[in-house]
Parts: C-alpha cells; sequence; structure tokens
C-alpha cells in the first residue's frame, strides 16, 4: 500500500492516537511489559555538551519547548503491537560488503564510548506545518566506529537496516560515514528508550527523513548497493537518498484563532538538519519581517524563533519562511510529501479584535 494508507492503518494508531479506538488502547495496554528502567544509563562514560545560553525559549506559551518530552513525540510504528525486546536477547548483526562480519550483544554495545548528542527528528509525511517532528537529546555509540570496525568495502553504497520483525529500511553510507553523529541509540532525553521509541536499540542519522535513517528496534546492518536491493519504502517510489528540506512552523497563534489588538507574539520552530538555520523570516499580509532567533544548539536540531507583531484589527494572513546556513531559503511553491518531503509556506488566518 502507499504510504499514507500505511501509516492510517498502522502509524497513526501508533502515533498517541487515542482516539483510534481499539488499536491504539491495544498498544496503551501491551507496549510496556519490558522493563525499560532496568538499563542504567551510563553516565559517567558518555560526553555530554552544554546546551548553549539562549538556545532555548521557555516563556512564550503555546511555543514548542526546546526538547520534546517523550510521552508526546511523534511516532510512525511499522508493526500494530509495539516489538518487546529484552536487553538480554538483543544483538545487532552486521554483515555483506564488509570485509569482517560481526555481531554484538546489548552489553557489548553498553561498554563503547557513549555520547551525549541533540537532534531533530522528521517524518517525510510531514506535512507543512504538521507535527511529524520532533526534538530530543539521544544517547548512544558512534554508528560509523563499529561499521569501520567491521571493514566496509570501497563499493558499498547503503546500509540496509532491519528490525526485529524484519522491516527494512536503506540509507545510503556516504551520509552516515561522513562525520555527522549517527547514532545507536540506547537514551532518549536522559532515560532508556522507551519501547514505543525502539527499545533497547535504535539508529538515529541527523539530516536524513526517518524512513531511510531511523530504524527503530534494530538488529541487522547488511552492507550492499543500491542495484542489489530496494528498500522497503524506496519500492514504493519514495526517494532513496532522502535529506531533510528546510522548513519552519508557526505554533502561535494558531490558525482560526482571534487576538487582541496591539503586540502579538508569533512564534514557532524552523529546522533544517545537518545544515542549520540561519534566519527566519515571518509575513504578515504579504510583507516580511526578519524574527529572533534562539542560539543554535548544533546544526542537527530546529531552532525556535519569534517576531513581535504590532497588530492592527482585522484579518490577517501570518506565514513563516526559513534560511538555512547553506544559503537555500524554503521555496513558496506547494508539493506533497512524496517522494521527498512536502514544501511550501506554513500559512494561518488570525483576526484581531
Amino acid at each position: 500500500m502507499d504510504r499514507r494508507k500505511f501509516l492510517a492503518a498502522s502509524g497513526t494508531v501508533a502515533a498517541g492516537a487515542a482516539a483510534s479506538g481499539f488499536g491504539g488502547q491495544y498498544l496503551q495496554d501491551k507496549r510496556f511489559s519490558v522493563n525499560t528502567s532496568a538499563v542504567k544509563l551510563n553516565t559517567k562514560k558518555v560526553t555530554t555538551p552544554k546546551l548553549p545560553q539562549g538556545a532555548e525559549i521557555t516563556d512564550i506559551p503555546g511555543l514548542s519547548p526546546f526538547y520534546t518530552p517523550n510521552s508526546n513525540f511523534y511516532r510512525v510504528d511499522t508493526a500494530l503491537s509495539v516489538p518487546e525486546i529484552s536487553p538480554g536477547s538483543w544483538h545487532l548483526r552486521v554483515h555483506g560488503m564488509v570485509d569482517k562480519p560481526l555481531t554484538i550483544s546489548f552489553d557489548d554495545l553498553m561498554r563503547r564510548p557513549m555520547i551525549d548528542h541533540d537532534v531533530t527528528l522528521t517524518c517525510v509525511s510531514e506535512p507543512v506545518g504538521g507535527g511529524y517532528v520532533g526534538n530530543a537529546r539521544w544517547q548512544g555509540a558512534l554508528l560509523a566506529d563499529l561499521l569501520r570496525e567491521a571493514g566496509i568495502k570501497r563499493d558499498a553504497q547503503q546500509i540496509v537496516m532491519r528490525d526485529v520483525n524484519g522491516m527494512n529500511l536503506g540509507v545510503a553510507v556516504d551520509p552516515v560515514m561522513d562525520g555527522r553523529k549517527s547514532l545507536l541509540a540506547i537514551g532518549m532525553n536522559g532515560q532508556p528508550l522507551p519501547t514505543e521509541h525502539g527499545f533497547p536499540v535504535r539508529v538515529v542519522v541527523p539530516g536524513l527523513y526517518g524512513y531511510v535513517s531511523a530504524c527503530k528496534w534494530v538488529v541487522d546492518m547488511e552492507l550492499t548497493t543500491f542495484g542489489a536491493f530496494d528498500a522497503y519504502w524506496s519500492q514504493r517510489g519514495w526517494s532513496q537518498q532522502a535529506p531533510i528540506k528546510t522548513e519552519s512552523r508557526i505554533d502561535t497563534p494558531a490558525g482560526g484563532t482571534s487576538v487582541r489588538a496591539g503586540t502579538v507574539t508569533v512564534a514557532g520552530v524552523a529546522w533544517a538538519q545537518h545544515r542549520g538555520i540561519e534566519a527566519v523570516e515571518v509575513g504578515i499580509d504579504g510583507h516580511w519581517h526578519q524574527a529572533t532567533l534562539a542560539k543554535q544548539d548544533t546544526i542537527d536540531t530546529w531552532r525556535q524563533w519569534y517576531y513581535r507583531w504590532p497588530a492592527t484589527a482585522g484579518k490577517h494572513t501570518l506565514q513563516v519562511r526559513s534560511t538555512d546556513k547553506a544559503g537555500h531559503t524554503q521555496t513558496s511553491a506547494k508539493s506533497k510529501p512524496e517522494p521527498n518531503g512536502a514544501t511550501g509556506y506554513h500559512t494561518v488566518q488570525v483576526t484581531a479584535t
């Protein structure tokens, strides 16, 4: 089935859809039988960067928090029942176009050097202004280090990652090995991974849409070529490379609401993972104004922004666009998510009284 039907059938059920009847309630009842708290994050051996002062805005009501709480983080699952894997039974096999195939256990992984790294994840099905995006501090071991130990053969082009149910994602080798902090993640926002977010181990690759990069419950990695294997979503017409587009969203005021005439704070988030956000502009009835940005954390995270709008009485159209650090500004051209991400300006209508 196509991706939107698939999301309706599985991901939407699992994405916190409390209104989705049997499926949502079944997941709520079943997902916590694995004791995630038994995993103790090894904070003494973790490199933990400090969040730069000014990188987080906390005093604007309605603005997305810099770190998305685990309970509110978006979900797109590939199974109607969340996999339950005990750390003692988990193993990761690395094979295919490598010099030295290897298999590691969870204990092996926990003994490896660990880092904390802030990364914003985005689903390719994120519509302009939608909610399939979230930011977290992930803890894990560098995936590139493990792959170097296996010895990637020169002609290998993609890593086919499989979860415990056999669902496969295909990510290009180059972005995983180019120096960005791609992780075998075991922690999320200072806690062991929640079951629904991939416990005990998931993959986090900054800068790529989740359908190629964010394999949850990962147990297998096969090095191969794009010609030799078409991953699940590529078979259905989605892009193989999947870099995340430069995007932005208005969080407040919400569309269709009324505000008091006078100074109104327009605020939201903007993201261009692994490029970083350079500027955000707010459009008021077709006239563009420079927004104030929170400081950049890493180029792998979103940035909060705000603009103090002197609102006059009447109906108004608000828009937002961002420019990344590579100099690319969002296009106003509207496109659907397929095959490689939606485009257009997030637009809301408000009335000032």
